[in-house]
């Protein structure tokens, strides 16, 4: 690692020993010596038992805890030799030492190359997420443009997810603010159609786009097939990386145009050059020289790291985004970038240069890893001069300032946990608050929802809806809902991560930098959306399971359901509200909201979906002849769905009563 080479310490991120020097089994057994009962010394014999078995050649090894836990993945041009260099006795620093003590036992996966077993490491660590590994969070799919090639009038259009239909994507995008952005310019340069093939097909006459020249109307053959791949090569080419050339055809094309004085064809062309100037002129920063590339920076402050990410394309910048990825803070910005990268391609298509800030000693190796897993040459390069160098600059800024921000809000975000510890009566300041809420509609549709939030802010991947399965309950009975929620949530819970008795928990502590653990799956608050009669279910409920130690606190709305005036229960004290500007207040408001907001969109979702596999004759009024006009009007529930109360009354046999009823139906307010 970048002037780390010759130390002492052993860092599993890293080719940690020179495996060409590294001590034999009998050597390390002899410098390890007899256990002295002490956790590390327990780990040292475990991992001189398993390395007996250890494959020579590469591959990757997976350390695992008494629970059955993952705790590291690791990889090695040499399996046997990399994992006798976490038994020394000396040289481990405290986190390896950490993790050493919690090692129970090993698993090892052999490959061909060390090129294979870098990308089976990167998959692996995103599957299992071990403890001491640098963890990519937050990683959201991308959004991407997709030229369509299914059809024989290809579609623009924006794209998120697997990449299951025909076409080509191109991106990735930091948003979908610029994807829009960017669909709308190319529409204008290249006059795409952007509609669906069920609309495109059912088309007698062109759209408003053809009028505003944003498509050419394939539709209604208002130009000829030859034509229109010829405008889908161009788009191709453009978003490919041969933009210049695409715009030095249109150039021509306008002078030729121009020359045999058939303005109105030059004009076409001079508006399709301008879109195309446009798609550059909004960026904020434009390499000249960089076609396509991926910027990346790592600044660490105050124990935390961020990963500023810039997207380039065409030589355009197609926006950028921030990570905070989990790691050790004895690991230096290489190390992390070095675990990031091979987390980030995992899923990704790698441009064919990567830009780093800082260099790291797997360089080399995750370059011919993504090559051959791209099929093309991969550069991962660190510049040291030049446009790339400020490109690399430009993201570390970015970086800093995020992290900036970052710290900002997790500061004050730790003074609001303390705060909440300290009002309602915890034992200690909550890493992880569990927020609890149902909704439904006169009893039907029941849905049960559970949000999470920690020191940094709401988690979102860790919502959990649940869909009232029990015909024991009665319609409506929040009470009934409330258990069957609580009950699911934490026998699954005790069945997957049991929980310490507290000695156990404090030694486990030890070997957890606690201050980052924040994934652990066991909240240290419940808030329920409810009253006196909720928390006394709820209560009831965990008792049952053997669970009394859970702190609860019920959030009763005010008089005339009026924000500010809640009543806070908690079991054992006597129900009290809070100051109007306490900021408790807005901290727990803001968690209610954001759990009724999630409980009502899960049960809108489950309707919808029940009113389109029972059929709109669910709604009063509505037999197969109004079913059968309506359908034939919008074309599909869901334009029914969004339609207006003019809208539905110009449907023939609609009469006004019955428009109010449809539109009450598809509007009517969750509870």
């Amino acid at each position: 690692m970048n002037g780390k080479k010759n130390a002492p310490d052993i860092d599993p991120q890293s080719e940690l020993a020179d495996e060409d020097e590294a001590a034999t089994l009998p050597e390390i057994e002899e410098e390890a010596g007899p256990a002295d009962g002490s956790p590390v010394a327990a780990g040292r014999a475990v991992i001189v038992r398993f390395a007996k078995l250890a494959p020579a050649g590469p591959g990757v090894y997976r350390m695992i805890d008494a629970k059955g836990d993952v705790l590291y993945v690791g990889k090695a041009k040499s399996i046997r030799k990399r994992v006798l260099s976490y038994a020394r006795p000396t040289g481990l620093d405290t986190r390896i030492m950490r993790m050493v003590a919690a090692t129970s036992s090993m698993e090892f996966v052999s490959t061909a190359t060390e090129t294979e077993a870098l990308l089976l490491e990167a998959n692996l660590i995103k599957r299992l997420r071990p403890r001491f590994n640098v963890l990519l969070r937050d990683d959201k799919s991308f959004p991407y443009i997709l030229i369509t090639a299914d059809h024989w009038a290809p579609q623009i259009l924006k794209h998120r997810g697997a990449r299951s239909r025909k076409g080509n994507y191109y991106g990735p995008f930091a948003s979908v603010w610029a994807v829009n952005r960017t669909i709308n310019a190319l529409q204008r340069a290249f006059l795409l159609r952007s509609c669906s093939d069920s609309f495109f097909e059912a088309r007698t006459r062109p759209c408003l786009l053809y009028q505003i020249k944003r498509c050419s109307a394939p539709c209604t053959r208002e130009i000829d097939f030859t034509a229109y791949q010829e405008l889908v090569r161009e788009a191709n080419d453009f978003l490919s990386g041969r933009s210049q050339a695409v715009k030095q055809d249109l150039a021509e094309e306008m002078d030729r145009a121009s020359a045999a004085e058939d303005f109105e064809r030059a004009a076409i062309y001079r508006d399709r050059l301008a879109a195309l100037s446009a798609v550059v002129s909004h960026q904020d920063i434009n390499p000249r020289n960089v076609e396509e590339a991926d910027v990346f920076a790592v600044h660490q402050s105050g124990g935390y790291t961020c990963v500023e990410v810039f997207f380039f394309r065409t030589g355009q910048n197609w926006g950028n985004r921030a990570y905070f990825p989990k790691a050790d803070r004895s690991l230096d910005p290489g190390e992390v970038l070095s675990a990031f990268l091979a987390q980030f391609y995992d899923d990704k298509p790698p441009p064919r240069l990567i830009l780093v800030s800082h260099g790291f000693e797997d360089r080399a190796l995750l370059a011919e890893a993504l090559t051959t897993k791209a099929g093309r040459k991969i550069e991962v390069s660190v510049p040291v001069r030049g446009e790339r160098k400020d490109l690399v600059a430009h993201a570390l800024a970015n970086a800093r300032e995020a992290l900036g921000r970052r710290l900002a809000d997790t500061s004050s975000q730790e003074r609001l946990l303390k705060s909440v510890a300290e009002t309602f009566g915890l034992p200690r300041t909550p890493r992880r608050i569990e927020i609890y809420d149902n909704s439904h509609i006169a009893g039907t549709n029941p849905v049960g929802a559970m949000v999470v939030a920690g020191p940094e802010g709401f988690r979102k991947n860790q919502y959990r809806k649940f869909n009232i399965r029990s015909q024991e309950i009665t319609p409506g009975d929040d009470y009934g809902m409330m258990r069957e929620v609580l009950q699911r949530r934490f026998k699954r819970l005790i069945a997957e991560s049991p929980r310490l008795s507290t000695d156990a928990a404090a030694a486990e502590a030890a070997t957890v930098d606690v201050a980052h653990d924040d994934d652990a799956p066991w909240p240290d608050l419940l808030l329920i959306d409810g009253g006196q009669g909720q928390v006394k279910v709820a209560q009831e409920t965990l008792a049952e399971l053997g669970l009394t130690d859970i702190p609860l606190v019920g959030v009763a709305k005010g008089p005339d359901r009026d924000a500010g005036r809640e009543t806070f229960f908690v079991p054992g004290k006597t129900p009290f509200r809070l100051p109007p500007r306490d900021p408790v207040l807005y901290f727990v408001e803001r968690l209610r909201d954001e759990a009724h907001r999630f409980a009502i969109g899960s049960h809108r979702a489950r309707r919808k979906k029940d009113i389109r596999e029972a059929g709109l004759q669910e709604i009063p009024g509505i037999g197969p002849t109004r079913k059968r006009a309506l359908l034939r009007h919008f074309g599909t529930v869901k334009a029914i769905e969004r339609a207006s109360l003019p809208d539905l009354s110009k449907v023939p046999g609609i009469n006004a009563e019955t428009a109010r009823k449809i539109y009450d139906f598809f509007h009517e307010k969750a509870s």
